[in-house]
């Protein structure tokens, strides 16, 4: 191909390539802006180490964009002493392969490059060093600390039902809007943020399955039990939804047990440790229990709250 560009040019060689009339295409970089070729299923790259990262990814993408495998290659030459930061540059374009990998490649390639000067000089010595999120999780902890409040304990609740719980590939086609939908659904909150996620997905997709359904449901039960200090949700055979209290962030025992009473006669908590809040129904399955906990775990983050207020007003 390459010895046919003074003849025909480049846009015509590219078409011949397009339509299989060269077999190997040889260029610069050029190819990584945007070309769509989906019968190339080989890519190799000379000198990888001298190119950035989001360089690299866009190159990678030129094939695999049909059914067909596809192969990437990113070769140095023999015996060549790579810097640090290309040694950090090519490990991540082989770790990050799957789909939806391009927001873990760019929070990479900030981490190995710097953000440049964040609340002062030189601040991407200490964000290369403890990685993106977790610096801007230290700083948001420290500027609290600074104005004189306190930083809440970190905790990370688990729910682990048999549930089906997922976007459907017939519901949301596109593998990136599933992606973001995803994230957002992950980040819901509050009742308003379910709400909003809700008309979003039934205005662009359609009425909602039954595993969307659970998956929001999940998402708030989730967020509902981290305000209540659980740590792990599962189900007992028998209609026992089981909501295991962290040590370090379980409320006041006195306020979740009046807050318990008040909120659904149905939720006990276990005498021993780890202590755990049971929602008792025999009458319902795994599945069926899922957003009826939804259902009284807002009842009891509702009276948890009120009794907070009512605590601090005295």
């Amino acid at each position: 191909a390459h010895g046919q560009m003074k003849e025909h040019g480049l846009e015509d060689v590219m078409m011949d390539f397009y339509a299989g009339s060269y077999d190997v295409l040889l260029c610069t970089t050029i190819i990584e802006s945007g070309l769509d070729v989906p019968s190339a299923n080989t890519l190799i790259v000379f000198d990888a180490e001298r190119f950035g990262l989001s360089q690299l990814y866009q190159l990678r993408g030129r094939v695999g964009r049909s059914t067909r495998q596809a192969y990437a290659y990113f070769t140095v030459r023999q015996d060549k002493i790579l810097s640090e930061t290309a040694e950090q540059r090519l490990s991540a374009i082989r770790q990050f392969t799957e789909f939806g990998s391009g927001f873990r490649i760019a929070m990479r390639d900030l981490e190995i490059r710097g953000a440049g000067n964040i609340l002062g000089p030189e601040q991407h010595g200490h964000l290369e060093t403890v990685g993106y999120d977790m610096y801007c999780k230290l700083m948001e902890e420290t500027l609290i600390e600074a104005k004189g409040g306190e930083t809440p304990p970190e905790l990370e609740t688990r729910v682990e039902l048999h549930v089906d719980a997922f976007l459907p590939e017939d519901y949301v086609r596109d593998s990136r809007q599933r992606m973001e939908m995803y994230k957002r659904i992950a980040a819901i909150n509050t009742q308003e943020d379910r709400e909003d996620i809700t008309d979003e997905l039934i205005d662009r997709f359609g009425e909602l399955p039954p595993q969307v359904e659970s998956l929001l449901d999940i998402a708030q039960l989730r967020s509902l039990c981290c305000r209540a200090g659980v740590s792990l949700v599962t189900y007992r055979k028998g209609g026992f939804l089981m909501m295991r209290l962290d040590e370090k962030a379980a409320p006041d025992p006195l306020l979740l047990v009046q807050a318990m009473e008040a909120a659904d006669s149905r939720l006990t908590l276990t005498s021993r440790k780890p202590w755990a809040i049971l929602l008792t129904d025999t009458r319902l399955q795994e599945r069926d229990m899922l957003p009826e906990g939804v259902k009284v775990m807002k009842r009891l983050i509702g009276f948890m709250t009120v009794q907070s207020q009512q605590n601090a007003v005295q």
